[in-house]
C-alpha cells in the first residue's frame, strides 16, 4: 500500500491514509478488527516487524484505508509513523475479523487507553440513534481527547494521566467503580495494556457481575514486550 495522506488528530495521534488496488476487496465488519502491518526493523537490516492496528476507516470503492497511530516516546511503529509521508509504501495483511456485536443492547460501556481509541471510535460511529453509551478513556492530557461523531447518546469520561505511567490501572478502575450502569442489558468492551485490561475485566465480571457473554476484553499492548498483544478468552 502507498501512503496518500498524513495528518495529526492530536500531538500523540497520527492519522495515515493508504491507497492500493488491493483494497478493492477489503472488508471489515467488526469495530475492533485488526490488520497486520509490516514495518522496517532497524535491528534487522532488510527485515520487518509486525504490529496490529485497527482499520479506522476504509473505502473499498475508493481503494483507501485509514489507520490511526498512537505515538509513544519511541518504538518501531511510532518512529515509522512520525516519518511517514505521501508516497511511502507499507505491506499490510488482513483484516482479521472480530465478532460483530449486534446493535440491540440497551446500553454500551467502552473502556480503554489511547490504543483503543480507533476501535471505540468505530463503535461509537456505528451505534443506533439515542442508545446510551459511556466511554471511559485514559489519555496523556487534555490535548489528546477526541470529538467523535455519533448518533448514540454518548457520555464520555476522559481521564488524563498527566505524566503518569501508561500501564497503570488506577484511573480507569476508579472511574469504572463510579460508573452507574443503566437499566437493561449492556455490552462492555475493554482494551488497554494487557494487565490493566485483565484487571478491569475481572472487576466487571466478579464485582459488577456483568454477563461474561456480553463482555470483550483485550490487551492491545503488553508492558515491557514490544509488539506483543493479549487476545483474552472472554
Amino acid at each position: 500500500m502507498t501512503v496518500s495522506a498524513v495528518g495529526d488528530l492530536s500531538p500523540r495521534m497520527r492519522r495515515i491514509t493508504f491507497t492500493s488496488p488491493d483494497l478493492r476487496d477489503f472488508q471489515s465488519w467488526g469495530a475492533d478488527d485488526h490488520v497486520k502491518i509490516f514495518l522496517p526493523d532497524p535491528a534487522s537490516p532488510g527485515g520487518t516487524s509486525m504490529r496490529d492496528y485497527t482499520p479506522r476507516y476504509f473505502d473499498a470503492a475508493g481503494e483507501s484505508l485509514t489507520i490511526d497511530f498512537a505515538l509513544h516516546d519511541t518504538g518501531i511503529a511510532t518512529d515509522w509513523a512520525r516519518g511517514a509521508k505521501p508516497g511511502d509504501r507499507l505491506a499490510v495483511a488482513g483484516p482479521r475479523g472480530s465478532a460483530v456485536v449486534s446493535d440491540d443492547f440497551d446500553h454500551y460501556l467502552l473502556v480503554g487507553d489511547e490504543t483503543a481509541l480507533p476501535a471505540i471510535g468505530r463503535r461509537l460511529e456505528g451505534l443506533r440513534p439515542g442508545v446510551p453509551v459511556t466511554t471511559i478513556m485514559v489519555v496523556e492530557d487534555a490535548a489528546e481527547t477526541q470529538h467523535i461523531e455519533t448518533r448514540a447518546h454518548w457520555q464520555p469520561v476522559w481521564l488524563c494521566r498527566n505524566g503518569g505511567a501508561g500501564g497503570d490501572a488506577t484511573l480507569l478502575l476508579e472511574a469504572l467503580k463510579a460508573w452507574q450502569a443503566p437499566a437493561g442489558d449492556g455490552y462492555a468492551f475493554v482494551a488497554a495494556e494487557a494487565a490493566v485490561a485483565r484487571l478491569l475485566k475481572d472487576y466487571l465480571l466478579d464485582v459488577r457481575h456483568h454477563p461474561k457473554a456480553w463482555l470483550k476484553a483485550a490487551g492491545y499492548w503488553v508492558k515491557g514486550a514490544a509488539g506483543a498483544t493479549d487476545k483474552m478468552e472472554n
